[in-house]
């Protein structure tokens, strides 16, 4: 009930072949086979240490951490804006 028996499944796999053909079809299979060797390799490089894989690798000397300059917080005057007006003083009134 609902569930896919031999036949269907046959008759399925037929109509694949007559819609792709059998060259494309096993082109499409060479293809997802080639996919996951690559895969397999990636996976199994992963594994391996990255030195192992380029002796001729050269390796930077250590760097001391970078450190910023300090920020100096001290309070300075800011020069004056020649367009502003003068700043007015409402308690000598």
């Amino acid at each position: 009930m609902g569930g896919f028996s031999l036949w269907h499944i046959l008759i399925f796999a037929i109509i694949l072949l007559l819609l792709f053909g059998g060259n494309r079809f096993s082109a499409m299979m060479g293809d997802v086979a080639k996919g996951l060797k690559s895969f397999k390799q990636g996976m199994a490089d992963e594994d391996k240490p990255h030195d192992a894989q380029r002796p001729d690798a050269r390796q930077l000397p250590p760097q001391p951490p970078y450190q910023q300059p300090p920020i100096d917080v001290t309070a300075e005057p800011r020069p004056a804006d020649p367009t502003a007006p003068p700043p007015t003083d409402d308690s000598a009134r």
